[in-house]
């Protein structure tokens, strides 16, 4: 039984900094990362965490958040800093897993969200 549980957001005012975590279990994962979702927007990549290191991050974040993994603990990290009002969004967790049978793919996974409100 796969389960993500995100913890970690809050209300900060512009310039704080804010991190959040993501423990899974239930799988060892591929790729763990970050998606938000602002009211009246589509949901979009924050960052992104593959198990070979590598990392991806959206434009709008790079140099302010950072993205860690600690693979003993199955967590996922977000490390938010210079936060701005246009960072305000439901963040969610996500995990992909490669499943091998009966076709090689990848199952996605989500959080539940957790709110990320940052005052100006």
């Amino acid at each position: 039984q796969v389960q993500l549980v995100e913890s970690g957001g809050g209300l900060v005012q512009a310039g704080g900094s804010l991190r959040l975590s993501c423990a899974a279990s239930g799988s060892i994962f591929r790729v763990m990362g970050w998606y938000r979702q602002a009211p009246g927007k589509q949901r979009e990549l924050v960052a992104t965490f593959t198990s070979d290191g590598s990392t991806n991050y959206a434009d709008s974040v790079k140099g302010r958040f950072t993205i860690t993994r600690d693979n003993a603990k199955n967590t996922v990290y977000l490390q938010m800093s210079n936060l701005k009002p246009e960072d305000t969004a439901v963040y969610y967790c996500n995990a992909r897993v490669v499943a091998v049978t009966p076709k090689i793919r990848l199952e996605e996974y989500w959080g539940q969200g957790t709110q990320v409100t940052v005052s100006s």
